[in-house]
């Protein structure tokens, strides 16, 4: 009889041993494994009508894992971005499955070779100035969370960090100096410096001035009102209820989803705008490709009328209305009395 392998088995190696240590990945990313990990196996009891404990490498065939994929978008109405996030996971689980069992590598071939859904290519929402504008000046800086809620925004706006650097940001990274520049920590532990504007380092200095922890960990910058490390959800929030605010002033806001990681979008857009070269902005907003930051070129619709006012614009014919549509009886009837036209054809 051929020997099972308990899925159990691999778990603890997998994420404190390939996932932590040899991959070093963030603990966002082991978190979305878990999780994705988590929804296989209970799908799988569910199917099999087995015991979580008791079920085996071998019930995760190439089938159950699209089974699994269907009830992910179907059930679940994930998005197809969701549903290959949760297949790129369950990829990397089996991938290690194979280097560990050679047994099992044909199915861990099979598995891998199972392909990400195309999603609809989108254009990203970003701010103009005026729109950006508008989202700092709706904050009350007579308040104290307002004061920290300025710092914030004006980080996020001033350097483009992505929401997570700015939870992991620390008052050690911090230079507030007459050369102010912050150190974040961005995707695959790469640390990127970035210089800040003499309105961010007052907002900040004034900040440091209320900022007031409960908590043992007095590191994090940002806190949220029990003194405690901010959370990506608490900014999410704050932006939320600003953009909410701001959109009262300025319409055209409202027509747009404002996140945390739109005004990472709006940071590059500007820089572009200002005539800085893609490459620099690459490494400003810390992309490991610059394809990546391509995006915001193709995206931008002023430096696009701008190439369509260079071009030579073709001469169009114009529509004549043909003699047999302008009967003349309605033409006699129109001179009979010049006044203004009721109808015409």
């Amino acid at each position: 009889m051929r020997k099972k392998h308990p899925v159990a088995h691999y778990m603890n190696t997998f994420f404190n041993q390939y996932l932590a240590v040899q991959k070093g990945v963030s603990s966002n990313t082991i978190a979305s494994y878990r999780d994705t990990i988590k929804l296989l196996l209970c799908f799988t009891a569910d199917h099999l009508k087995k015991p979580v404990d008791e079920l085996v490498v071998e019930d995760l065939g190439e089938r159950l894992i699209l089974k699994f994929l269907d009830y992910i978008e179907v059930d679940r109405k994930c998005s197809i971005r969701t549903r290959n996030c949760r297949l790129a996971a369950i990829r990397t689980f089996f991938h290690f499955i194979g280097r560990e069992e050679p047994l099992l590598l044909e199915q861990s071939r099979k598995i891998r070779l199972i392909p990400q859904k195309r999603t609809e290519h989108k254009t990203i929402d970003y701010l103009d100035e005026d729109e950006m504008q508008a989202m700092l000046n709706s904050v009350d800086i007579l308040t104290r969370t307002g004061i920290r809620d300025n710092a914030l925004l004006l980080m996020i706006y001033n350097t483009g960090a992505r929401v997570q650097e700015i939870v992991d940001l620390k008052i050690i990274d911090l230079r507030l100096d007459s050369s102010g520049q912050v150190k974040l920590l961005g995707k695959g532990k790469k640390q990127r410096a970035c210089p800040l504007w003499p309105e961010t380092v007052d907002a900040i200095k004034e900040y440091m001035k209320k900022r007031k922890t409960k908590a043992d960990d007095e590191e994090h910058l940002f806190l949220n009102a029990n003194g405690e490390p901010i959370t990506r959800f608490g900014i999410r929030y704050i932006i939320k209820k600003y953009a909410k605010s701001a959109g009262r002033k300025c319409a055209s806001i409202n027509n747009k989803s404002v996140s945390p990681h739109t005004f990472r979008h709006s940071t590059a857009m500007h820089l572009i705008r200002a005539g800085n070269d893609i490459n620099m902005v690459c490494s400003w907003l810390g992309h490991a490709d610059i394809n990546t930051t391509h995006i915001y070129v193709e995206i931008d619709m002023e430096m696009k009328r701008k190439m369509l006012q260079n071009c030579s614009i073709p001469k169009a014919n114009k529509i004549k209305t043909p003699k047999w549509q302008k009967p003349n009886i309605l033409k006699w009837l129109d001179n009979l009395v010049k006044t203004t036209k009721l109808c015409g054809v």
